[in-house]
């Protein structure tokens, strides 16, 4: 017998999984272009993976569909100075093996979830302490006035410290897959407890009965089974035959055919995740041009020349079959800081792009590996070979590595890359999130996906600054200032925010909320 939060990872359980399924009434069968990363909430900042982490786990605070926050973990709160805040926590609540949830939970979980190893340090590195008054009150104490707070705390997720100090399991340990007790067993408050997990294959969970919220919850399902689906004709064939009731994204090419289908619905809107570009700024010597003493994007008349070799709407029109919105900054519309007159992109100018290689003196332009997933982001992987094509043309020779995200993250996490492709959308929907994780690397918690290592005083101080300043006024004209200079610095080159398309089993699925955050939350799933 298996205890609550011990994953059965072996091949020979599938059948006996699958012989589940079947009996129970109402199964929701999703997909997705790949598996998640893991299952340690302090671990892995990653979209799909965090909307699995936020099945399983509780945080302080919920974010809903339409972004606003309600109670989860804490029923209420309070600041009683600029920088102390206190909050109520919710009582009666269990994790999934029965253990009672305190504040010595929440004391543990800050402690975890700030070790530098974790890429979720991001969302409390501005708290300088987090102390339990009593069994359910905690004082959460910041080193300065915090604007963001609040916005923070759905992506600070609390574990149970007796379970995890009975696993030897305070360490976060980097990386993707099945390798550490946390990453691979998962005990939280959430409304759904995980069942199994076979890696690259499925993810199974079921309804916790004991969640504390289970007389107001919404969904229906019995069981939901989670499976990665790679391949754009294999999930669409999926879907038509009804072996899965939802999938996403949607092939662009596949919209229309979907939309003709009766039993299938295709949901669409925007999101708010930009698909950008980065470069190796911190090596004097580029990984491609060993013995050579070189890197050309320490210069930024290279960095400028692959900006200008990019034809962006080429990319829209002809890979994303119209369905991008090509963009100049690093925020979407709808981010709190998006500089809407900032927005024009670097424009198509390939011989522009090759006198400015010639003046940093790489007339004939040099090597360089193009790092690229290849199941993460619509159409990931033709974007990158369109760009191939496009940087040749102006004499960069290009590596394409196209590869699946969990190889792609953990190798340009570890800043082993000269040239990537990544997407982000700021877990705060606030400007600062992606200045502290990809624009800067000096400050605590900052430069967690800054896998170039890009930095500039201006903007590390003007970072700092933006995460302190409380008028909403001022601190937008410090955001306005360090997207400036990140602009002209050309520290990473943005494509395009991706447009959402979810198919859906209109024979099978009442009501599943489309999200911006482009994942599926069980809690607002009902099956007919």
């Amino acid at each position: 017998m298996t205890r609550p939060g011990l994953l059965l990872a072996s091949a020979a359980l599938m059948a006996l999984t699958a012989a589940t399924a079947d009996a129970q009434d109402k199964v929701f069968r999703y997909s997705t272009t790949g598996d998640i990363l893991g299952l340690d909430p302090h671990n892995n900042n990653e979209g799909p993976t965090n909307t699995m982490k936020s099945n399983i786990y509780g945080r302080l605070i919920h974010r809903l569909p339409d972004l606003s926050l309600e109670p989860d973990l804490a029923t209420e709160w309070e600041r009683t100075d600029d920088t102390t805040w206190i909050f109520t926590l919710r009582e009666g609540v269990t994790f999934h093996n029965g253990n009672p949830f305190t504040a010595d939970d929440v004391v543990y979980s800050f402690e975890r979830q700030s070790q530098e190893s974790s890429d979720m340090a991001f969302a409390i590195s501005s708290i300088e302490s987090v102390n339990a008054i009593d069994d359910y009150t905690v004082e959460i104490k910041t080193k300065a006035p915090d604007p963001t707070l609040l916005l923070n705390m759905p992506n600070f997720y609390i574990v149970d410290k007796e379970f995890m100090d009975e696993n030897d399991a305070f360490e976060v340990i980097a990386g993707a897959g099945l390798q550490n007790f946390a990453n691979a067993n998962a005990n939280g408050t959430g409304p759904f407890r995980i069942v199994e997990w076979v890696q690259d294959n499925r993810v199974v969970l079921e309804p916790f009965e004991d969640w504390w919220g289970q007389d107001e919850r919404t969904d229906n399902i019995d069981q939901a089974i989670f499976t990665p689906i790679g391949n754009d004709a294999t999930r669409v064939a999926a879907l038509l035959s009804g072996e899965i009731d939802a999938m996403y994204p949607v092939p662009l090419q596949d919209i229309p055919r979907l939309e003709g289908e009766p039993d299938v619905t295709v949901l669409q809107g925007p999101e708010l995740r930009t698909i950008f570009f980065g470069f190796d700024h911190h090596r004097d010597e580029l990984l491609d041009m060993p013995g050579s003493g070189e890197n050309p994007f320490k210069d930024v008349r290279v960095r400028e020349a692959f900006a200008h070799a990019i034809d962006k709407e080429g990319i829209k029109r002809v890979v994303m079959r119209g369905a991008a919105t090509p963009t100049g900054l690093m925020v979407a519309p709808g981010i709190n800081g998006f500089q809407e007159d900032m927005n024009e992109p670097y424009p198509f100018d390939p011989e522009r792009a090759q006198e400015l290689l010639a003046e940093a003196g790489y007339p004939d332009g040099f090597p360089v590996t193009f790092d690229c997933p290849n199941d993460r982001y619509v159409n990931d992987e033709a974007i990158c070979t369109a760009m191939v094509a496009m940087l040749e043309r102006i004499g960069i020779d290009v590596t394409l590595n196209a590869q699946t995200k969990s190889l792609h993250f953990n190798k340009i996490r570890d800043h082993d890359t000269s040239f990537f492709m990544l997407g982000w959308t700021p877990g705060s929907y606030d400007a600062h999130n992606p200045l502290q994780n990809l624009m800067t690397t000096e400050a605590p918690g900052s430069g967690a996906w800054n896998s170039g290592r890009y930095s500039n005083p201006e903007v590390e101080e003007l970072s700092v600054q933006i995460s302190q300043t409380v008028d909403e006024e001022a601190r937008n004209e410090l955001i306005r200032e360090a997207f400036r200079i990140h602009k002209e610095d050309v520290g990473h080159i943005p494509l395009h925010q991706q447009a959402l398309a979810w198919g859906v089993r209109a024979d099978t699925v009442e009501e599943v909320i489309q999200r911006p955050f482009n994942d599926i939350d069980l809690r607002y799933v009902t099956l007919k």
